[in-house]
């Protein structure tokens, strides 16, 4: 533990005290509350049941769209899209006419508290499953003084210290790379964060996994409870260590398919197409990312760029009509609604109701690699995760509304306080 004495670190607008034990925030992938209440009723979890009846637990809030790098990127800095930038997977340059992956660090418009706590001295360790998260995470991070490292699992054996803090963690784990479809890419997160705890002993410790297993799996259905099963024994080693420790999730995860098991989705791009012309229109689907095999790109959140003479309002109500599409809003309302920034939204933004996707053209989407009913998640309806800290908060449990970017301040709010 660094020694350094500080009062609080001040990052986007909001005040962190300096933790005095190890602060963690773990951001389970996809983990529909569910997931939990049905592995500890199977009596799978008794490290999160003991945490949930003697710590503090809510349920907080993701952003919208309720998918993966947004809500991490929020995580990481306590604050929404609209501050940060990140406001999906993938998104659309209207400026170079290019559809591109949000995972560059160039995108990201604010700092994280990871650099605003190493630049005051902390010691900071950030692990991801895939790598399309780490150099987001990871912006504004020196390792040179030995007091960052940040890797993934899915490059965990292409890591060095000059780009990660640590040589090979694959190696230094003892553990071989694993699969990217697979629960041992989470799994190995967990494992380097037990490790990490143990020999390095970060102030602030981000550990972020994949939703490969919840978006094939229901809750309660054995792949998922064994799951839960392996996660509670490493937080059981984490909350040993004496380590503050928030458990919250990204999104949660809700089935999207027919009776018959087939997908349910809405194409909104045949639709613009056939009201307004072929291409005329674009549809982004900012779930979009290079891990498509689980999802299909198939997702609850699209937004649209129209034609400069298309009549936006007829549109718009034209897909509220659609059955599966609860929700249509123009980009200044779907801005101002869920703090997003306007200038990487499309005219439109519709959300698709719990059971539906939404997709572009049907010839577009490849879904022979789907062999489970899908699975997925970017509406309201996916918006509540839990949020559980292995420690008493009064603070936290009467405050009027939380949101999953909370994460932090409360974690380094626990590691504050005396243990006890």
């Amino acid at each position: 533990m660094n020694q350094i004495s500080k009062i609080t670190v001040s990052v986007n607008r909001r005040s962190y005290p300096w933790p005095q034990v190890p602060a963690i925030a773990i951001c389970l992938d996809g983990c529909e509350p569910d997931y939990l209440d049905a592995a500890i009723d199977a009596g799978l979890m008794p490290t999160l049941k003991r945490i949930r009846k003697n710590g503090t637990e809510r349920t907080a809030l993701s952003v919208i769209p309720s998918f993966t790098n947004p809500n991490n990127l929020s995580i990481a800095t306590g604050r929404p899209p609209a501050i940060h930038g990140i406001c999906g997977n993938y998104l659309y340059e209207p400026q170079t006419g290019k559809e591109v992956m949000m995972n560059d660090p160039r995108f990201l418009r604010a700092p994280t508290i990871f650099k605003a706590f190493h630049d005051a001295g902390a010691k900071v360790a950030v692990v991801t499953a895939k790598d399309k998260l780490r150099a987001l995470l990871g912006k504004g991070l020196t390792f040179s003084e030995g007091r960052a490292i940040c890797f993934s699992s899915e490059k965990s054996d292409q890591t060095t210290k000059q780009e990660n803090g640590l040589d090979n963690a694959s190696s230094w784990l003892g553990r071989p790379v694993p699969e990217v479809y697979s629960a041992d890419l989470s799994e190995f997160v967990f494992a380097a964060g037990v490790k990490l705890l143990k020999e390095f002993r970060p102030d602030i410790m981000y550990l972020t996994t994949t939703d490969y297993v919840q978006h094939k799996y229901a809750p309660g259905v054995p792949e998922a409870n064994s799951f839960y099963e392996m996660f509670d024994k490493y937080l059981a080693e984490l909350d040993a260590m004496g380590a503050a420790v928030v458990v919250t999730a990204d999104h949660g995860m809700k089935p999207k398919h027919k009776a018959d098991g087939t997908p349910d989705v809405v194409y909104v791009q045949d639709l613009l197409d056939e009201w307004l012309g072929k291409d005329k229109a674009r549809v982004i689907l900012p779930i979009t990312d290079p891990y498509v095999v689980h999802h299909g790109a198939l997702g609850s959140f699209a937004t649209a760029y129209l034609p400069e003479d298309a009549d936006r309002e007829d549109i718009m109500a034209r897909l509220s009509e659609i059955d599966g599409i609860d929700l249509v809003l123009s980009r200044p309302e779907a801005c101002v609604r869920f703090e997003l920034p306007d200038d990487r939204i499309g005219d439109v933004v519709m959300i698709s109701s719990e059971n539906k996707t939404l997709g572009t053209s049907e010839h577009r989407h490849d879904l022979a690699a789907l062999n489970e009913p899908l699975r997925s998640h970017g509406g309201l309806t996916e918006q509540r995760v839990p949020f559980i800290v292995n420690r008493k908060l009064p603070e936290l449990q009467s405050a009027a509304s939380l949101r999953n970017f909370d994460a932090f301040y409360y974690a380094v709010v626990a590691a504050a306080q005396p243990v006890g």
